[in-house]
């Protein structure tokens, strides 16, 4: 999908902190590839009337300890904890507004950052609407992590992907001291993939409802938002609306 080294049917590289991440453009098929990627994801039109299902299934995937959990348990609960406790698979759910008038719920899955559970992220990709990438920016081997992800990605969803929200996280910007990973580095990467891109802190409530907002913005199939106030707003500001 994303990158021009591997091919979707590769086992994909092994991750390593010198490794950096090349990617390729992703477009609506998954048999050709362009070095300059188009920019499918940075628009903020929305078809509505169209899978109107109860449910929107967004997916969180990257390693472990780089904080998912502590995202998702901040943004459904407002709490946090500095306790790491491994996920199996945990989910959660939220009512948000669908399509102005009415509410649908927003089924977050928090995957497993073990390689242990394949069949379990390959089932949360099969029935994910939007994917969230979640690095830490302490840790250039987190972030070089999400390439074997990503490619899975590409061979479960195959061409319905280039219609996927996808995120691409940094999480623990509140531990400066410790960054290995440069916003910006990241920010090109998101650029390049057509991705939209964000640093939080769960530990300080940083960028997390702004992360849920942006994921929800780049729905183009219905107009999702986190509360009808959000969506009146949306519409009146169509032309100033950015995804990133």
């Amino acid at each position: 999908m994303l990158f021009a080294s591997a091919s979707p049917a590769s086992s994909g590289p092994t991750a390593a902190a010198s490794v950096e991440p090349e990617p390729a453009s992703l477009n609506a098929g998954t048999s050709e590839r362009s070095s300059t990627p188009s920019s499918i994801r940075n628009k903020t039109s929305i078809v509505v009337n169209q899978d109107n299902g109860a449910d929107y299934r967004v997916a969180f995937f990257g390693a472990g300890g780089v904080g998912k959990s502590s995202i998702v348990q901040r943004f459904v609960n407002g709490t946090f904890s500095d306790n790491y406790v491994p996920t199996i698979e945990d989910t959660y759910q939220q009512v948000i507004s669908c399509n102005q008038k009415n509410v649908c719920t927003l089924q977050i899955t928090d995957t497993t950052g073990s390689h242990q559970f394949p069949a379990m992220q390959r089932l949360s990709v099969s029935k994910g609407h939007a994917f969230v990438l979640v690095y830490s920016v302490t840790s250039l081997q987190s972030y070089n992590e999400l390439i074997p992800i990503v490619l899975m990605l590409q061979e479960v969803k195959g061409s319905a992907l280039s219609d996927s929200p996808i995120m691409l996280v940094g999480n623990k910007k509140d531990e400066e001291s410790r960054r290995e990973v440069e916003y910006s580095k990241a920010e090109k990467l998101a650029t390049k993939w057509g991705i939209g891109c964000i640093e939080t802190s769960a530990k300080n409530n940083e960028n997390i409802t702004e992360l849920f907002k942006k994921l929800l913005a780049m729905e183009k199939k219905r107009q999702l938002a986190l509360t009808m106030n959000d969506t009146e707003e949306k519409g009146n500001n169509k032309k100033k609306c950015s995804i990133m």
